[in-house]
C-alpha cells in the first residue's frame, strides 16, 4: 500500500462522526455563552428576583442567604409612588436629550473639520481627537470635577473672573451641576461620534459635491442637502448608541457632588445605587429601579432602531 493510501486510509479511521462535523461549531461556542450567561443572565435574573422581595437593613453579604421575604410588586408600587423616582426619571431623561444633542453637533462640526480639504496633519489630528476614548472614564471625570470646583481659583471659575464675573458654585447650584454633567459628557463621548461621522464622510461621493458646485450651492447649503442626507444613517446610529450610555451614566453624578444638591441631579442608577447603599439599605427598591431601567433603555433601543429603521439594508433608505 502506497504512502498515500496509508495516510487516507488512517484519516478516515479518525474522521469525525457525521453529528460532530455539523454541529462542531456549536462546542466552540459554548464556553463564551457559558461565560456570558454567568456574568449577564444570571445577575439581570436575579436582579428581577430581588426585586420582587424585601431585603432591608443587612448586609450586602446577607442576600444571597435566602432570608429575603416576598412581597410581589409591593417595590415597584412604592418607587412609582415616590417623587424622587420621578424626579430621577425625568433628570435622566433631559440629560439623554440635552447630551445627545450636544455630542452630535460637536462631533459633527470636529469631523467637518478633520475632513476638510485645506487641513494639515489630518492623521495626526484624528489620533489627537480620540485621546480620551483611551483614558480611563474614571480619571476624566475626575478631572473635570476639579476644573468645575466651587474654589475660586478653580479652572472653570479662574476663567470667569477673568472676564469680570464672579465665580459660580457649579457643584451646589442644580442646573449649573447639570450643565456640567453635560459638558463632562460630551468630553467623554464626542470621540466615538467623530470617528463614525468621519468614516461616513469619507464615503460620500465627491460627485454629489461637484454637481451641487455647479448648481451655485454654497458650503452651508451643500452639507445640509448634500452631506447630511447622506451621513444620516450612521449619525444616528452613533447618537442612539451613545443616548443608551447616557442612560446608564453612573459616575458623573457620583463623583461630582452625589447626585446633588440635594439628589436633585440624581440620574437614575445612582438613585438605584444610593437606594441600596445608603444608610438603609433597601436592596429590593433598589432592584425594582434597576428592572425598570432596564426595560426603558430597552424600549428606548427597540423604538429608535425600529422607527429609524436601521436594521434594514443601507440602500433601503
Amino acid at each position: 500500500m502506497s504512502t498515500r493510501n496509508r495516510i487516507a486510509q488512517r484519516a478516515r479511521e479518525y474522521e469525525w462522526h457525521p453529528w460532530v462535523r455539523e454541529n462542531g461549531g456549536l462546542f466552540l461556542v459554548l464556553p463564551g455563552l457559558f461565560l456570558f450567561s454567568a456574568f449577564m443572565f444570571y445577575p439581570v435574573i436575579y436582579l428581577v428576583y430581588l426585586s420582587f422581595m424585601r431585603a432591608t437593613n443587612a448586609p450586602a453579604t446577607s442576600i444571597h442567604t435566602g432570608s429575603e421575604q416576598f412581597i410581589g410588586l409591593e417595590n415597584y408600587i412604592t418607587i412609582l409612588s415616590d417623587p424622587s423616582f420621578w424626579n430621577s426619571l425625568g433628570i435622566t431623561w433631559l440629560f439623554v436629550a440635552t447630551s445627545v444633542v450636544l455630542k452630535l453637533l460637536f462631533g459633527i462640526a470636529v469631523a467637518m473639520i478633520l475632513t476638510g480639504e485645506r487641513v494639515r496633519g489630518q492623521r495626526f489630528m484624528r489620533a489627537l481627537v480620540i485621546l480620551p476614548m483611551g483614558l480611563p472614564a474614571v480619571f476624566s471625570i475626575t478631572v473635570w470635577s476639579k476644573i468645575f470646583n466651587n474654589a475660586r481659583y478653580s479652572l472653570a471659575n479662574k476663567v470667569l473672573i477673568q472676564f469680570g464675573l464672579d465665580k459660580a458654585n457649579w457643584m451646589t447650584e442644580r442646573w449649573l451641576a447639570f450643565l456640567t454633567y453635560n459638558v463632562t459628557e460630551v468630553w467623554l463621548a464626542y470621540p466615538f461620534i467623530v470617528i463614525i461621522t468621519v468614516s461616513a464622510l469619507q464615503d460620500v461621493p465627491d460627485a454629489l459635491h461637484d454637481a451641487a458646485k455647479v448648481d451655485g450651492a454654497g458650503y452651508f447649503h451643500r452639507f445640509w442637502h448634500v452631506t447630511l442626507p447622506a451621513i444620516k444613517r450612521p449619525v444616528m446610529f452613533g447618537g442612539i448608541l451613545t443616548a443608551a450610555a447616557s442612560f446608564q451614566q453612573f459616575l458623573i453624578p457620583f463623583i461630582f457632588n452625589d447626585g446633588g444638591p440635594s439628589g436633585t441631579n440624581s440620574l437614575l442608577i445612582h438613585y438605584g445605587y444610593t437606594e441600596a447603599f445608603n444608610s438603609t439599605p433597601r436592596y429590593g427598591r433598589a432592584a425594582s429601579i434597576m428592572v425598570l431601567t432596564l426595560l426603558f433603555i430597552g424600549a428606548f433601543m427597540w423604538l429608535n432602531v425600529k422607527k429609524g429603521k436601521l436594521a434594514d439594508g443601507v440602500g433601503d433608505a
